[in-house]
């Protein structure tokens, strides 16, 4: 794997039509040859959208894979590209105030394909200090070159999800903007069964807990792949949250999930088994 991060730095001057061409390219063979992964994506899309044809949620899945390859491929300008380059690729919309400022925040950051454009928008071009929970990648090279990448402004902070929350707490408390991505199935252990699309889905409630242990607000950013490379959305900070009811809140999280997944809906991460923890006694869909 040494030879990845010498090749995204040889992309990284590559002009972004040509890189985008080939995330079209490489998209469309992942689609063909990757059957396993495309077996998730059409689960996913079926449970989600049964109202659309076979035909629109295949020609759907082609699209997510399509963009999954591009990100993928962008990352060789965001971590590597000169800061004229991300100024020209990247743009904000939004009050970014709320992460510029003393007190805490929550920041809602779902898993849509941008989300790493997202971050380098915040840390690189508005200057925002944040902090961020990382899952190692199991290859060592690889797990350094994401890290780098991920931090090359030096304004990240790293926690490591089996650090527990205590640190994450602390931060927060001292004034920690926290990019949050709780939007996955993590397993039956700390999560609630709360609706997504109409399901039953495994959720942690890291979202309100975090919000309320550690005094903070809350809005939620959502990056969007475009044309021209990326567009950060940061909503407005989000009025009585968290509650004292976890359950609901994590509920109130998935609903404005949805919201922004219906307006880019080949961007959200369906390769991930979103729907893998069922509730006791339902089966399996993968």
């Amino acid at each position: 794997m040494r030879w990845v991060p010498l090749f995204m730095r040889f992309l990284a001057i590559w002009p972004l039509p040509l890189l985008r061409t080939l995330g079209w390219l490489l998209g469309h063979v992942l689609f063909a040859f990757a059957h396993s992964r495309r077996h998730i994506v059409q689960v996913n899309l079926g449970l989600c959208f049964p109202q659309l044809s076979a035909a629109q949620r295949g020609h759907l899945a082609r699209r997510h894979f399509v963009v999954l390859m591009q990100s993928l491929i962008d990352r060789s300008w965001l971590w590597h590209g000169s800061e004229e380059v991300l100024r020209r690729r990247l743009s904000v919309k939004g009050d970014v105030s709320p992460l510029q400022g003393a007190e805490p925040v929550v920041m809602l950051a779902p898993h849509f394909v941008g989300m790493d454009a997202g971050g380098t928008v915040l840390t690189m071009l508005q200057g925002v200090s944040m902090a961020s929970i990382y899952t190692r990648q199991r290859n060592p090279i690889l797990d350094e070159w994401v890290r780098q990448g991920r931090n090359r402004s030096g304004r990240i902070k790293l926690f490591f999800r089996q650090q527990g929350v205590k640190q994450i707490v602390s931060g927060l408390r001292e004034g920690d903007k926290l990019y949050l991505l709780p939007d996955m199935d993590f397993g039956r252990e700390d999560s609630v069964f709360v609706p997504f699309y109409g399901l039953q889905a495994a959720t942690v409630p890291s979202l309100s807990r975090f919000a309320r242990l550690g005094r903070a607000r809350v809005l939620m950013v959502a990056t969007r792949l475009t044309p021209q490379g990326y567009g950060l959305e940061v909503g407005p900070v989000w009025p009585d949250f968290p509650t004292a009811d976890a359950l609901a809140d994590t509920a109130q999280m998935n609903r404005a999930l949805q919201a922004v997944i219906e307006t880019m809906p080949e961007q959200y991460y369906w390769v991930h088994k979103r729907f893998k923890t069922r509730p006791e006694g339902e089966p399996g869909f993968y």
